[in-house]
């Protein structure tokens, strides 16, 4: 990361000087339950990964990446980005945004979610592009580009610079080894609505669960067992009636 050429003595501004919301609403029904399925469905392995608990997880908060007046202008809010080896809080205060300049260390994933027709994602303009913000300034290892509306995933992997795209594996899904999972499309119901959903899954190909999935998955396994003993039952009560009327015919005779 380039290392800014600035005065010492000059304080630069932090999380909290900075502006954490720009007053708008801009998002679909869809993108929050997204953003939600991302950060709960990982959070486990995160702490696997993470025994310090040293990382922090965005979901539209703003990246801040240069010194810019208005602040606005040198800021992206990504729908989702993951950065490790950062505390989840600074001084013991929850963070307004993540500055650069402050933390140094760049997200290793950055995900946005195309609501439009995916040119301001691609966007390559200099200093004012998506696509060239996360390439040339920020310098995300792994950028995604996701539509619903497509059923389509693009992930890009930053190498000597330039992001390049990325083939997805024999599973359709695309392996992030630092984070010991795969990405991918996933088409079932989440939240009552069936979409095909932006998902993890570990390097095996399993599909890494929700609280809410895990609990469903747990009942159905003790249904099965319930239905097992039930059916095992069954047997053994045939059983003992066969054996009780062998024991009459023999009496009988």
């Amino acid at each position: 990361m380039q290392i800014l050429d600035v005065d010492l003595s000059i304080k630069l501004p932090d999380h909290n000087d900075l502006p954490c919301e720009d007053g708008t609403f801009v998002k679909n029904f869809q993108e929050h339950p997204q953003s939600i399925l991302l950060t709960e469905s990982i959070w486990e392995k995160l702490q696997e990964i993470h025994p310090d608990q040293q990382f922090c997880i965005g979901q539209d908060s703003g990246i801040y990446w240069r010194i810019t007046d208005p602040p606005e202008k040198g800021v992206e809010a990504p729908d989702w980005f993951y950065v490790a080896d950062v505390p989840a809080t600074l001084n013991g205060e929850i963070r307004r945004s993540y500055v650069l300049w402050q933390e140094l260390i760049a997200p290793l994933i950055v995900l946005e979610f195309v609501s439009g027709n995916g040119a301001e994602e691609r966007d390559q303009t200099p200093y004012l592009g998506k696509f060239w913000v996360y390439e040339k300034a920020i310098r995300v290892p792994f950028y995604g580009i996701y539509e619903v509306k497509k059923a389509s995933l693009e992930m890009y992997h930053l190498v000597g610079g330039k992001y390049y795209l990325m083939p997805p594996n024999e599973r359709g899904h695309y392996s992030i080894e630092k984070m010991q999972v795969e990405l991918g499309l996933w088409q079932g119901i989440y939240k009552n609505v069936d979409l095909p959903w932006l998902r993890w899954w570990d390097l095996q190909g399993n599909l890494l669960l929700t609280g809410e999935e895990k609990v469903k998955v747990a009942q159905q396994q003790i249904q099965q067992e319930k239905q097992r003993a039930d059916q095992e039952r069954q047997r053994a009560d045939i059983a003992e009636q066969e054996l009780i009327r062998l024991r009459q015919l023999l009496e009988q005779k």
